[in-house]
């Protein structure tokens, strides 16, 4: 959509200076905005083998980015609302790279996105036929849900409380990105703290 259209320019690596350690980082900049289905609508036809390789092309990214979450790295992605900056959520030093990348301060909890509604067992006792309902009308959805969490949820994740906040993107390549990285990726919003969150 224009939002990705934006922001994810054609692959390519550029460095860029760590602002609080002086190293030097290489950010990759992945181009997934065929599997936006808006740009369908927009007027971009292609015949069948054409879309086909520019969806796999654009899969075959994501299927870089979630390594780089799995493996500990950060990884910017757009959802429904605005771009998150995400790593594994059950990684506490994974965890710890968004707060330093965003100066957050670390009792500030952050969000755990997941990939299928079925996943919310993963990080939460509390699923009651109440939450279940809930989670089936507004999911996927800019709805937050805040439970007890789990014990393998670590405390830097939560900003040290008992509860996790939980949400499903209603994007397809949050969606498929968290999938493929096969953990839940905790994700504020992709600006430094205090400013503007980005939404394009």
């Amino acid at each position: 959509n224009t939002r990705a259209a934006r922001l994810l320019k054609n692959s390519q690596e550029r460095v860029i200076r760590n602002r609080y350690k002086g190293n030097e980082m290489k950010t990759k900049i992945f181009d997934v905005r065929d599997l936006y289905q808006q740009d369908m609508e927009e007027g971009i036809l292609y015949d069948g083998t054409e879309a086909n390789a520019k969806v796999e092309a654009a899969l075959g990214m994501i299927d870089e980015a979630a390594e780089l979450l799995a493996g500990g790295g950060l990884v910017a992605f757009p959802t429904e609302t605005v771009y998150g900056l995400g790593a594994n959520a059950l990684d506490p030093e994974a965890v710890a790279k968004i707060y330093e990348a965003k100066g957050r301060p670390s009792d500030n909890p952050l969000i755990v996105h997941i990939a299928r509604a079925s996943n919310i067992g993963e990080l939460t006792p509390m699923l009651t036929p109440k939450i279940i309902r809930i989670i089936d009308n507004f999911w996927p959805g800019p709805l937050t849900v805040v439970l007890k969490k789990k014990p393998s949820v670590p405390d830097i994740t939560t900003g040290g409380l008992d509860t996790v906040a939980i949400r499903m993107p209603d994007d397809p390549v949050a969606l498929e990105l968290i999938k493929k990285a096969g953990c839940p990726v905790a994700a504020p919003s992709a600006n430094l703290s205090g400013r503007p969150s980005p939404t394009r």
